[in-house]
């Protein structure tokens, strides 16, 4: 079973969403934000030994199971604010 508790994940989400926050307040134009990033791209060369992601994969059963991170980060998104 995929870990959901992903405390790191989180913290790194909510510390660019508040820089994010931070930019529309001094003023900045900011039309969108894309959960992705340049270490995203290592997950490539772990094959399956590496976790990363919102939705954590139980390989052999295919099962999909939604971590803490992204609850988080939908609650943001719904109530449009952090």
């Amino acid at each position: 079973m995929p870990e959901t508790h992903d405390e790191d994940r989180w913290i790194f989400i909510f510390l660019h969403l508040w820089q994010v926050a931070r930019a529309l307040s001094d003023g900045i134009r900011v039309i969108g934000y894309l959960h992705w990033s340049l270490l995203d791209n290592f997950e490539w060369a772990e094959g399956y030994k590496a976790r990363f992601g919102l939705i954590g994969v139980n390989f052999d059963t295919q099962e999909r199971t939604v971590r803490d991170s992204a609850r988080r980060l939908g609650e943001i998104i719904a109530r449009n604010e952090l």
